[in-house]
């Protein structure tokens, strides 16, 4: 095992750490850590709550959320309210200069609340096309078009990018075109590849064009390209995400206790088959005993590829770090616009 980053992204119960939970962040395997609401009460317990997180670890760790706005925003009370992703696709429509504008102005601002906070990236943003078909996408999509979708998340990264954070796209190569909820059930998407290439994948294409640094598949099947979900698939994330596309950064799974994800087997196999699929690194959540079984299992994993693309992640130091910051002029305005727009 590697003194890098280890592949494994894992979940914690609450606001402070356990002593099992130390024990567990120092495993080898270890390289990561999500949070979700239960671990928030207010940003000063945040900072100490991820303080601790690293004190924990004597190799480099990742600490990650899902804070994209609407209805997914992990930490609300104390940080800025983010209005969903498709507000901006709504001023888009009337005003697309303000849009991009308003993109890149609150993705900068979302940045500087996680890095002041010690976290280093958001699974954001949504990539995906809301055809009005997915309850579980629907207004966390930017738009409909691929080229709406691909001009607001460009200007999206350029914002987390100036803050100094990364973004990671999701979920690979769309998941926009079914109904079930891959948290629960097995979706299956039937469209042909030339038709995922000329929607789906078009804004994967273009933002990995212009410096996408990670990106997550989903756990939906395309049978045009294989029978696995893409997460598991090597011709997903090898043949169209590396080869064809050009993707150099890192791959995160999606979380390996959803529904979709049990085709895979035993917890220590869906990891493995995610990591031979081409993952970098995979996160699991709520379910302690799965977690202990995939980290002991991959106590002697060893990737140097995977660790170098996993060691560019870290977050860099934030341009300003004052509570000033968090008023930015221009991200208020844009905020305020885009409340105007949803009302």
């Amino acid at each position: 095992m590697s003194t890098g980053i280890g592949p494994v992204m894992l979940d914690l119960e609450a606001e402070t750490l356990s002593g099992e939970e130390c024990e567990l962040l120092d495993h080898p395997a270890v390289g990561g850590v999500i949070l979700f609401s239960r671990n928030y009460q207010d940003p000063a317990q945040l900072r100490a709550l991820t303080a601790s997180i690293r004190a924990a670890r004597t190799r480099p760790l990742l600490i990650a959320v899902d804070q994209e706005g609407g209805r997914v925003q992990r930490f609300r009370d104390g940080f800025t309210r983010f209005p969903p992703l498709r507000t901006l696709g709504q001023l888009y429509a009337s005003d697309p200069d303000a849009a991009r504008q308003a993109a890149g102005d609150l993705a900068w601002l979302l940045a500087t609340e996680l890095l002041e906070a010690g976290l280093d990236f958001s699974f954001a943003p949504v990539l995906d096309l809301d055809y009005g078909l997915s309850t579980v996408i629907g207004d966390r999509a930017f738009a409909t078009e691929a080229a709406t979708v691909a001009e607001l998340a460009s200007a999206w990264i350029a914002g987390t990018q100036a803050a100094g954070m990364i973004s990671c796209g999701k979920h690979f190569p769309g998941h926009g075109g079914v109904v079930e909820d891959s948290h629960a059930e097995f979706p299956v998407d039937r469209r042909s590849l030339k038709t995922l290439r000329e929607q789906d994948l078009a804004p994967f294409k273009a933002l990995i064009a212009a410096g996408l640094e990670a990106v997550m598949p989903a756990h939906v099947v395309y049978p045009a390209v294989d029978t696995q979900p893409a997460g598991f698939s090597t011709a997903w994330l090898q043949q169209v995400l590396r080869t064809e596309l050009g993707f150099q950064g890192v791959i995160f799974s999606d979380d390996l206790s959803m529904t979709a994800a049990e085709v895979a087997g035993s917890y220590p196999d869906r990891a493995r088959v995610a990591l031979a699929a081409g993952c970098d690194m995979v996160i699991l959540c709520n379910n302690r005993p799965a977690a202990v079984a995939v980290v002991d299992a991959l106590a002697d994993f060893d990737d140097p590829a995977s660790a170098a693309r996993l060691l560019r992640l870290p977050a860099r130091q934030a341009q300003a770090t004052s509570a000033s910051t968090l008023r930015h002029a221009r991200a208020q305005e844009a905020l305020a616009r885009l409340r105007s727009v949803a009302e």
